[in-house]
């Protein structure tokens, strides 16, 4: 059975939406977050081609850098849309992780942000540590 590429897309749209403002998140995370693990070059997809009103400008690659050649109309309005957020690139061009809490279930992601007054920085895993969600909490209708 194929894969709905418009529920997909829906689940990755619901995915950059989640993303507070103030905080990042890389084009991995998202596809793992919509249930597309190892899909981020997707997410770069449908932030090209779905709907302009997403928040594209908090997407950043897994290094915290800008997608967009350094310098180009792309990348400062990326960093404008950022600052203005309260984000901004250290010294080597990069943002530090303010990413946005990973959780397993995309429902709780969504309807019960962070509580006012809690930290921006949550403690990175080793990666060896890092796993898919289970898909016992997967919302069913974004992972078919």
């Amino acid at each position: 059975m194929g894969v709905d590429r418009e529920a997909l897309h829906a689940c990755i749209e619901a995915a950059i939406c989640a993303i507070p403002a103030g905080r990042t998140a890389s084009y991995g995370e998202i596809a793992l977050r919509a249930g597309a693990p190892g899909r981020a070059r997707l997410v770069g997809f449908v932030l090209r081609t779905g709907d302009k009103a997403l928040p594209w400008h908090r997407i950043l690659r897994a290094d915290g850098r800008s997608a967009f050649a350094n310098g180009s109309d792309g990348f400062r309005l990326q960093w404008q849309r950022l600052a203005s957020e309260g984000v901004h690139p250290d010294n080597t061009g990069r943002v530090q992780p303010i990413r946005a809490p990973l959780r397993d279930d995309m429902d709780a992601e969504i309807w019960n942000p962070d509580p006012i007054g809690a930290p921006k920085v949550r403690p990175q895993r080793p990666s060896s540590a890092r796993r898919s969600p289970s898909p016992s909490t997967r919302n069913p209708a974004c992972h078919r």
